[in-house]
């Protein structure tokens, strides 16, 4: 029995000093941005957001490669700013929000990249499919208090995707050859957090 709680203790005596630095920043939904861009009639791109997300980053003080990150997006959420494309968009030629309302992302793990830049790898949940991305980071930046005492800061992180390796594959084909939507999509976040406490 002493053996057994020796052991315990050297247990959580090596995992303490990983939380001890570890410090939670919520992401604040009304300050950040997902945003994406794909090629649009084989001549030009579409961009659009989400409005919707929430998350956190939990970020390690001592070692940023231990950081972690979660994000929830919420798929309804949808807008580029035409009224009848977005309804297309949530509709189950494409996202089919009714069935899946969310998308998240969850990092497996963080590499440092240069200079204030990292690599995220984590798996990406969209359409009921998981696929491990890597997000391109630059930041976090210098911590800076708002007007009403709390610390922010905030990173930028951009990826690629092919939408058909999670089940968006609906298009239609142009009488000129190529297709009405590219595979390809583009995504970019700004991330504005905020520190927990």
């Amino acid at each position: 029995m002493r053996h057994l709680l020796v052991s315990l203790s050297t247990i959580v005596a090596l995992a303490l000093p990983a939380f001890a630095f570890a410090t939670t920043w919520n992401i604040d939904p009304d300050h950040s941005n997902v945003g994406f861009k794909v090629r649009h009639l084989m001549v030009s791109n579409v961009r659009g957001s989400f409005e919707k997300l929430n998350g956190s980053v939990d970020i390690n003080d001592k070692d940023i490669t231990k950081s972690k990150v979660s994000v929830t997006i919420d798929t309804a959420s949808i807008n580029s700013n035409v009224q009848k494309r977005d309804e297309h968009l949530r509709s189950a030629d494409f996202f089919d929000v009714a069935k899946f309302p969310t998308m998240t992302f969850v990092s497996k793990k963080v590499a440092k990249a240069g200079k204030d830049k990292l690599k995220v790898t984590g798996d990406l949940t969209l359409h009921g499919v998981t696929k491990e991305v890597v997000l391109d980071v630059e930041g976090p930046s210098k911590e800076s208090k708002d007007p009403w005492g709390n610390l922010r800061s905030g990173a930028v992180a951009s990826t690629k995707i092919n939408r058909k390796d999670f089940g968006l594959s609906w298009n239609a084909a142009l009488e000129t050859g190529g297709v009405a939507v590219g595979e390809e999509v583009t995504i970019s976040l700004e991330i504005e957090m905020i520190k927990g406490k």
